[in-house]
């Protein structure tokens, strides 16, 4: 009985130390982040810390970004110093980038990491075209960036000189001379590595510090949802720039060529969804007016049957919207391919010009089927008009009235001035019939 007891005990002592480990594995909660900086990026970074703070025990970031709106990226961070769980922010896989505002994300994060072949820095404030800001009010901005780096990058104990040079001298670093800088923790080529490299590395969190005791992690990995994927996609700068143009083409085409209601429904979708994505970037008026009005212009000189001036004026207007459209205060950091953007829109609105100009010119040419093409066409009497009566054209027979109500009689020629419905108005045709008229009868 005595053995029978101490074996139960043995048992029970066994399950209470496997409980014990199972309660004491951490939960690493690993979420991509990729794409611009921006309004979806920083509502889904607020929705996963919130959650991390009561289901995980860590979070790791995998970033690769070119940068985006300074707004969200100092939202991101403030909540990223603020969290009550370690945040680190892993600049991954290989080929990836923490440029612009995502340099500022690493900075932020309570340990900073790198993957071989990664790159970060380049975060000196420029305009979303790729030009400089303005002197007086470059040099403003560039001091309150570089303060804002100094300031993450010494709350982390990091290099602050060699930060302070990624906003004013856009230095770029690779892992290797970043982790020699001392403005990273580690590199890491897989979440193991990484784990091994920050086990036991102690974080200051909003709560006070921690030390990290990752002998016995399980690993959960976040997806971003498809609803915010969609929303990143189009509010990237230049897809809600071409949805935009996209959506404007389509419906003038629509109304230079009316019948159907695909290309005018595309089109309002596509300029429903531009200007949504526009919305949650940092926008100048002035751009998107100039935008419009330079289509409408292009489209003006196709109906007047200019010689080109308008469409002149009109590319003009296109191109200068194209250039200051994200000109506005927050987007010193968003950068975007300009190169990209002005090929694709030469590209619409050559395709745009040739689509319009076949288009009207179907307009002015000469009616070759239906009903309309009787006018002008001549006939024979049948069956005396007085004024009405019944004549054959075009092979068939046709109720006919004579527009001027005087008798034309039965076996002379008529010609065609104009059809209402199934009714022929014609008038006497002096010159006899045509060669049209003679393969019919």
């Amino acid at each position: 009985m005595k053995r029978l007891l101490c074996l139960l005990l043995l048992v029970v002592a066994l399950l209470a130390c496997q409980a014990g480990a199972a309660e004491k594995s951490a939960l690493v909660m690993v979420v991509p982040l990729d794409g611009t900086v921006g309004t979806v990026m920083e509502t889904y970074v607020i929705d996963v810390l919130n959650r991390a703070a009561e289901e995980a025990y860590l979070v790791v970031f995998e970033l690769d970004t070119p940068g985006g709106l300074v707004t969200s990226m100092t939202e991101i961070t403030k909540q990223i110093t603020q969290a009550r769980v370690p945040v680190v922010l892993w600049v991954y896989p290989s080929g990836a980038r923490a440029a612009s505002a995502g340099a500022f994300l690493v900075m932020s994060a309570h340990v900073a990491a790198m993957a071989p072949g990664t790159r970060m820095g380049a975060a000196h404030p420029v305009l979303a075209s790729g030009g400089d800001v303005d002197d007086t009010m470059g040099e403003k901005i560039t001091n309150d960036l570089a303060a804002q780096m100094r300031s993450l990058a010494s709350a982390r104990g990091r290099n602050t000189h060699v930060a302070e040079k990624m906003v004013t001298e856009s230095l770029s670093l690779t892992a290797e001379e970043a982790l020699k800088a001392g403005v990273i923790d580690c590199i890491a080529a897989d979440l193991e590595s990484l784990m091994a490299a920050i086990d036991g590395r102690t974080v200051n969190l909003a709560t006070g510090d921690v030390t990290l005791d990752l002998s016995n992690y399980k690993v959960f990995y976040e997806e971003m949802p498809a609803r915010l994927r969609a929303l990143e996609f189009i509010s990237r700068p230049d897809v809600a720039y071409l949805l935009l143009v996209l959506g404007i083409y389509a419906i003038i085409f629509e109304v230079l060529s009316p019948g159907g209601f695909v290309m005018g429904a595309a089109g309002a979708i596509m300029v429903l969804l531009g200007a949504y994505g526009l919305r949650m970037l940092p926008l100048n008026w002035a751009g998107v007016i100039l935008l419009v009005a330079g289509i409408i212009v292009m489209v003006l000189d196709l109906f007047i049957g200019g010689i080109g001036i308008l469409s002149a004026f009109g590319a003009v207007a296109l191109i200068v919207g194209s250039l200051i459209i994200y000109r506005a205060p927050g987007g010193e950091l968003l950068r975007f391919s300009m190169t990209f953007l002005a090929g694709a829109i030469i590209v619409l609105s050559l395709f745009f010009a040739v689509a319009a100009w076949a288009v009207l010119r179907a307009m002015k040419r000469k009616v070759a089927s239906g009903r309309e093409e009787l006018v002008g066409m001549t006939g024979k009497v049948v069956q005396d008009l007085n004024p009405e009566g019944t004549v054959f054209c075009r092979g068939e027979y046709w109720k006919a009235k004579s527009t001027d109500g005087s008798l034309i009689g039965k076996d002379e020629w008529i010609v065609v001035e104009s059809v209402d419905g199934f009714v022929l108005k014609v008038k006497r045709n002096d010159g006899g019939r045509s060669e049209d008229v003679r393969r019919d009868i």
